[in-house]
């Protein structure tokens, strides 16, 4: 089995400790794991922003860069939902305006049933919910948008962490509301934004948990500066990050601060 990681452009850029994890992780799991450089943006933000026709070349790059691997792993359900519902819908459009869309369909079927969130690959293709972590704290985890409604990870990500030893898992008050992030959502509309991402930080706060995890470290991210600017402790930390702490990451205080994410 042939897996390629597909980082996002907010991990490379922003987290990269989450990338590094789920290389660790899948590793550990006896997954051979590559790393096409050829890889950009899905091009999310600018399909989102309206600007379609400047994704179909995206598309394209992702197929090319992907050729060749069995499978696409992504820590992000945003980025994942991108590839999987709306690269056929961007093919479907160019294909009724009479543009290229036999190519970008051709680009979107060969990607489309590779592609799979973390979680989601985790339990569906390796069939696996104990990945022999360890993470002795409280969390609370927040399902994001994308991974709920468009992807339907379900109860996946809760199943890995249900697993992970010495992690108790409370609670999110409200779980199924938006965070308020939303990617251009939150630039083009900062105030309700602003009042979203609070009303998510203080259900955290309400849990009493250590950290707060999703699958995505853009929702992340909104939820722990919002946390931060409110004075709490705490910890944002990405699910894969979680998932490939062990015991022995506990037992060395600099590899224990590398996994349990740091204030964002």
């Amino acid at each position: 089995m042939r897996v390629a990681l597909f980082v996002t452009c907010i991990n490379d850029t922003l987290y990269p400790d989450t990338g590094r994890a789920v290389i660790t992780l899948l590793e550990r799991l006896g997954v051979e794991v590559g790393f096409p450089a050829e890889q950009s943006c899905c091009g999310q933000p600018q399909f989102n922003t309206g600007y379609r026709h400047l994704t179909e070349p995206l598309v394209h790059r992702f197929d090319r860069a992907f050729a060749g691997y069995d499978y696409v792993v992504t820590p992000s359900g945003s980025c994942a939902a991108m590839v999987r519902d709306n690269y056929p819908r961007i093919a479907a459009k160019a294909a009724a305006e009479g543009r290229a869309g036999r190519e970008l369909a051709r680009a979107a079927a060969s990607a489309v049933p590779r592609t799979y969130e973390l979680t989601e690959f985790l339990t569906d293709v390796l069939k696996v919910t104990d990945v022999g972590a360890y993470y002795p704290h409280t969390v609370t985890y927040h399902p994001t948008c994308h991974g709920l409604r468009m992807l339907g990870l379900g109860d996946r990500p809760r199943r890995l962490l249900e697993r992970v030893r010495g992690l108790e898992l409370r609670e999110l008050p409200g779980a199924e509301e938006c965070c308020g992030f939303g990617g251009t959502f939150a630039v083009k509309n900062p105030a309700v934004s602003a009042a979203m991402g609070a009303d998510k930080a203080r259900a955290v706060r309400e849990t009493g948990a250590e950290a707060v995890c999703t699958v995505d470290n853009s929702c992340l991210m909104h939820i722990g500066g919002t946390l931060r600017r409110q004075g709490a402790a705490v910890r944002p930390v990405h699910i894969a990050e979680i998932l490939a702490a062990t015991e022995a990451d506990a037992r060395e205080p600099s590899r224990a601060r590398a996994t349990e994410g740091s204030p964002r």
